[in-house]
């Protein structure tokens, strides 16, 4: 449904919401279990579209921009995979003009409730859970509780 560079910044923005500070990439690639290099480009794309900043220095890392209840999951998923919408027939068949056929408009329905849905939901939403429900929680492995 979302490609895995989506599912990385998602990851990658639950913990800094989570974390309410700012995170080295060593600290947040160790946390959301994203290989380092690739969480590099991640977080400069997710810099570009202003979600995330950079701090130098002793204290320094990346940490949110805004308040985690400004950022939607749309915000995230569109700053480094935008979703594409339907817009003309794939196939490019010039009967169907500038309505898409049956299969391609479902298929577009489809995708717009994705769209809403990330819309609709920002990231503090995701942290209003019980502790062992966090996304991205580390639950005690057997035996350790």
């Amino acid at each position: 449904m979302i490609s895995q560079t989506a599912e990385y910044a998602l990851r990658a923005m639950v913990h800094l919401a989570d974390q309410g500070e700012a995170c080295t990439t060593a600290q947040i690639a160790k946390a959301t279990q994203i290989p380092s290099g690739y969480l590099a480009k991640v977080l400069r794309n997710l810099a570009r579209a202003s979600l995330v900043q950079s701090q130098r220095g002793l204290h320094g890392g990346f940490a949110l921009e805004r308040a985690a209840a400004e950022i939607s999951l749309l915000d995230v998923v569109n700053a480094v995979d935008p979703v594409k919408r339907i817009l003309t027939c794939p196939l490019n068949l010039p009967c169907h003009g500038p309505q898409l056929c049956p299969l391609h408009q479902r298929l577009d329905d489809a995708i717009c409730q994705v769209e809403d849905s990330f819309r609709s939901t920002n990231l503090a939403e995701l942290l209003e859970v019980p502790q062992h429900r966090k996304p991205l929680c580390q639950l005690p492995a057997p035996g350790e509780q």
